[in-house]
């Protein structure tokens, strides 16, 4: 008899647990499009919207829902989606036209942030070694979902500037996840393995290079069965099994899964093509079927990644009576921003414009940041005053990039626009200075 009690209640347990996840996910949906709605009524991109939605629900403020472990796992397969998408929509030419500028870019946007950063905290601070390379690293971080949202918004993914941002964010993505095992190889062993890192950077340059074709060739096998079946959504279907596919093989080789994502998208994209093979010559009609069953889908989850990037915001451990606080994270805020600017700047002989929305572009740390400040707190290296701060520079960059971004377009959007059409129109001769 108890033991039925048991299995009873455990059933009841499982029950409840069931219906309060369905019921914060719909709070998630809901919200997400109604403050996404509203921010779009008073100007603002709505990708700040579903972030402050993320905010209120969270431990912030409400405290209604927590970013548990389901909530995390459908807000990456949300990023991986908007990824898929990204690739989908990227002209792989202009992608590679634009590479070396993404290069230098995100070189320029990754190294000059952690130095700064470290040099702050070491030197101003008087921080010690570890957390003030934890904290640099954490500054280098771009976060790609945010910023092709914020790109997206304004009208500018697919301007050159876009391109060039895009490059540099899959860069610094890569970039970051080197960093990340280095500083988590020197906090558990206080030594770096160079061979491990190394290892690791070639398996992520691997994937990156060979993923596309595999994804290619699957495509073709994929359009030629679509052809001869009744069954209804057969692309949604197997499409979304190779993105998640890919993110596994990304995560497999120590990438990140949403380059998985963007991988698969970039070779079911109508502008990517082999060079061998007429049976996998570009469909165009199938690419165009592969965009309009995915995106209800993407559409769905992508809203769930950013009200997860709100909800993993605990403003309420910011001591903000701290005079510390404020004076460390202002100044981290002040780097964190000017270091991704300076890396825009870096590509000397663009225009000025162009620097400045590609420096711009690339400021929203979100939850890439996020995952270097987790880390850092869970290895005991920041202590509640530095990681409020990190949370703090975090929440800045994320939350106001999208004001600054889309001012510079309302007040220099039309002389962007004619300098990104006269740079195309010359083979990327022309309009290098104002």
């Amino acid at each position: 008899m108890i033991a039925y009690f048991i299995r009873v209640s455990r059933k009841a347990r499982r029950i409840m647990e069931a219906s309060a996840f369905f019921l914060q996910l719909a709070l998630i949906l809901v919200a997400a499009r109604l403050a996404a709605e509203i921010a779009t009524r008073f100007g603002a991109p709505g990708v700040i919207g579903e972030l402050v939605a993320g905010i209120v629900l969270g431990p912030s403020v409400l405290g209604w829902i927590e970013a548990t472990e389901v909530i995390r796992l459908l807000a990456e397969i949300g990023i991986i989606l908007l990824l898929f998408e990204v690739g989908l929509e990227t002209d792989i030419n202009r992608l590679a036209r634009s590479g070396r500028q993404s290069v230098v870019a995100a070189l320029g946007g990754f190294v000059m942030p952690f130095v700064l950063g470290y040099a702050l905290c070491r030197f101003l601070f008087g921080l010690d070694v570890l957390l003030s390379l934890f904290v640099g690293g954490a500054l280098t971080a771009t976060s790609i979902g945010v910023t092709v949202r914020i790109l997206r918004d304004v009208g500018r993914q697919d301007s050159r500037e876009g391109q060039v941002v895009l490059g540099a964010a899959v860069i610094d993505d890569v970039l970051g996840v080197l960093l990340l095992a280095l500083l988590y190889e020197f906090s558990r062993s206080g030594d770096l393995s160079l061979a491990n890192v190394s290892r690791l950077a070639l398996f992520v340059g691997l994937f990156f290079v060979l993923a596309p074709v595999a994804a290619k060739a699957m495509s073709a096998v994929i359009s030629r069965y679509g052809r001869v079946t009744d069954m209804p959504g057969l692309v949604a279907t197997v499409i979304v099994s190779l993105v998640l596919l890919f993110a596994w093989m990304a995560h497999a080789v120590g990438a990140p899964e949403l380059l998985g994502g963007f991988a698969a998208g970039l070779a079911l994209s109508r502008r990517f093509f082999l060079p061998f093979g007429a049976a996998l010559a570009r469909d165009g009609d199938f690419a165009d079927e592969v965009e309009r069953d995915m995106k209800p889908i993407v559409q769905l989850f992508t809203p769930i990644f950013f009200v997860t990037v709100g909800l993993s915001l605990d403003l309420r451990q910011v001591d903000w009576g701290s005079a510390f606080v404020w004076l460390f994270s202002l100044s981290l805020a002040v780097v964190a921003i000017a270091g991704k600017i300076a890396g825009g700047y870096l590509l000397f002989r663009e225009h000025w414009l162009m620097k400045s929305a590609i420096g711009m572009a690339m400021v929203p740390r979100g939850e890439v940041g996020l995952i270097f400040a987790e880390l850092g707190r869970s290895a005991g290296v920041f202590d509640d005053a530095s990681y409020a701060a990190m949370v703090l520079v975090i929440a800045y960059t994320t939350l106001f990039s999208p004001f600054w971004i889309k001012l510079f377009y309302r007040l220099y959007g039309h002389r962007a626009e004619l300098a990104d059409e006269a740079d195309a129109g010359s083979g990327g001769a022309a309009v290098r200075r104002e």
